[in-house]
């Protein structure tokens, strides 16, 4: 993380981070000038009544106090400029490889938690960086330099210095010791409490419809009393410890105008060179407290650059090297070769095993099976959302793996159990299918999906507005909008995942026939719960436990299929009773 921190900005703020160590160094040795002229005019103006020098010598104070401001000022903008510029990069960086991640990383980092790393995360380092070019500058240059000047007046004021700082040190160092580890359990108490937002508000309407505001509320309350409880345990040792600082800072204060007040009152050092040492104690006393905040800044960036380092370092689960770059899909045709698969690595079973079947291009297949039986995990498989594990899936006569994802999923277009729309119109929804489609292509993808009908009532057509998630339309008219999605992309292959399970039967047998009269060349992967939806395929085939058991035509499957034909025949019966 660090080096690639450094790169970015040696690459793209070299000169902004050049203007703010200038201008740091500058305003830090200015403060360090300041206080010899208020020595002079205490000693040479004051005590011999010397008006014209008193005005020269602040007039000359007031000055290098204006140019220091204006120095403060230029470090604080282009440390901010660089702190910001590898906040945006880390963001972007991040963001990027994640869009490179298939299912399964998601779910091993956990939208919450992605989230977090996207942004509290980024936050914590964004505002080392920031804080941190000023005060890992000026810190060691106020310390050497003021303490060089402090013994210059005065060596024997200065052996304070001798019991002062070791002990700052040591506190400090305990501090760390103690803290760090703290810092990590917070960014993780962040990640719980954002996954039970997100997790909350996108299914605010289910904890409605059930009525569990209260449950949600409960589990929200102890995400955030455990962040609270986190966030406290981690603060007090801080707590604890600036006490014991300002106990040092003030000793040290003490110790220093008794030992000072005898030297002056013993004429060994002019009052003036007093209250200039006790400037520049002060001065080197305060550097070590806020080196000591930067250091638990960046103690706490440290764990979040750590949590940022996962998600870049995370390899990708697609292996360039062998890709055919001169590869093409010709057509639809799909086959599954002994193939298994789990979503983890260590789990006990595999979630499908073995499974071996055929489609050729332009056939429909219908995928069925009881809850559970690894329906829509098969599907998810033929443009690699997940990786298999064992055997091999060919579409268009080309091994999966052998091709570039991106042109795999252009010719494999799949229509989710969820039905997501983004917050737009209905052309901008659409042309996610195809960018540039005119709305002649638009209404025939439509039409085909039987969403055209309710476009064409809305008066603003395409141009009207959709809601996030699309929820001010039926969840029958956002499964249309997304199949008329996925045609626009023209694919070799089109799944549908439980896609009509909305619509009634009539405008699920429109579409079919659209489908099957308007691309005829196209394979149709239909899974559905009801066998009437794909009694019609050219083949099916029964999952049951990860496995097929049965494959063939409807009719042949009633003959020679126990579990089919068990759940045609029940599926028959509940027909028949909700007519009666």
């Amino acid at each position: 993380m660090i080096k690639r921190i450094s790169q970015t900005v040696r690459s793209r703020y070299s000169g902004v981070l050049f203007l703010s160590l200038f201008a740091t160094i500058a305003e830090t040795v200015l403060q360090l000038l300041i206080p010899l002229l208020m020595s002079d005019i205490i000693d040479l103006g004051i005590v011999t009544g010397d008006r014209s020098m008193i005005f020269r010598q602040g007039a000359l104070m007031i000055g290098l106090s204006i140019l220091s401001l204006l120095l403060g000022v230029g470090a604080a903008r282009f440390s901010a400029i660089v702190g910001n510029g590898v906040g945006a990069e880390l963001r972007d960086a991040q963001f990027r490889h994640i869009q490179e991640f298939s299912f399964a990383q998601i779910d091993r980092f956990s939208t919450g938690s992605l989230i977090t790393r996207l942004t509290s995360d980024v936050m914590a380092i964004q505002r080392a960086i920031t804080m941190g070019l000023r005060m890992m500058v000026r810190t060691p240059i106020m310390v050497i330099v003021a303490m060089f000047f402090a013994f210059s007046i005065s060596r024997e004021l200065s052996a304070v210095f001798f019991y002062s700082i070791p002990l700052l040190l040591a506190i400090i160092g305990v501090l760390l010791v103690i803290v760090a580890p703290r810092f990590t359990k917070l960014q993780q108490s962040i990640d719980k409490l954002n996954t039970a937002v997100q997790e909350n508000l996108s299914a605010i309407r289910v904890v409605k419809s059930f009525v569990r505001a209260d449950h949600e509320s409960e589990k929200f309350d102890r995400s955030n009393k455990n962040l609270w409880d986190v966030t406290e345990n981690a603060l007090s040792i801080m707590i604890i410890a600036m006490p014991l600082v300002q106990l040092v800072i003030f000793g040290s204060t003490i110790a220093i105008l008794w030992l000072g007040g005898n030297a002056v009152f013993g004429g060994r050092l002019p009052i003036g060179k007093l209250a200039t040492f006790l400037s520049y104690v002060n001065q080197i006393l305060f550097s070590v407290i806020m080196m000591s905040m930067m250091l638990i800044m960046i103690s706490r960036s440290a764990a979040s650059g750590k949590r940022i380092s996962e998600v870049l370092k995370e390899d990708k689960e697609f292996e360039e090297e062998t890709w055919d770059a001169t590869a093409t899909i010709a057509d639809g045709s799909l086959t599954f070769k002994d193939v298994s698969f789990r979503y983890h690595k260590d789990a006990h079973r595999n979630v499908l095993e073995h499974i071996s079947f055929s489609v050729d291009s332009g056939m429909t297949l219908g995928i069925i099976g009881r809850t559970g039986s690894g329906k829509s995990s098969l599907v998810q498989l033929i443009p690699r959302l997940y990786e298999i594990d064992e055997g091999i899936i060919e579409v268009g006569g080309k091994d999966i793996r052998s091709v570039s994802p991106t042109l795999l999923r252009a010719a494999v277009s799949m229509v989710l159990q969820k039905n997501t729309l983004f917050s737009g119109t209905i052309r901008e929804n659409l042309q996610w299918g195809h960018e540039n489609a005119t709305d002649e292509q638009l209404m025939k993808a439509a039409q085909m999906a039987g969403a055209a009908e309710f476009i064409e009532r809305f008066a603003d057509g395409l141009d009207t507005m959709l809601e996030q998630d699309g929820r001010n339309l039926s969840g029958g008219q956002r499964q249309r909008l997304t199949i008329a999605r996925a045609l626009l992309t023209e694919p070799k292959i089109l799944i549908l995942d439980d896609s009509t399970s909305a619509v009634d039967m009539a405008t699920e047998r429109s579409i079919q026939s659209a489908l099957e009269e308007s691309l005829p060349g196209m394979t149709k992967i239909i899974i559905a719960q009801r066998i009437a939806s794909v009694q019609n395929a050219d083949k099916i085939i029964v999952l049951e436990e990860g496995k097929v058991v049965c494959e063939g035509t409807h009719d042949e499957l009633i003959e020679t299929c126990d579990i089919y034909e068990s759940i045609y025949r029940s599926q028959t019966w509940e027909e028949a009773d909700n007519v009666s």
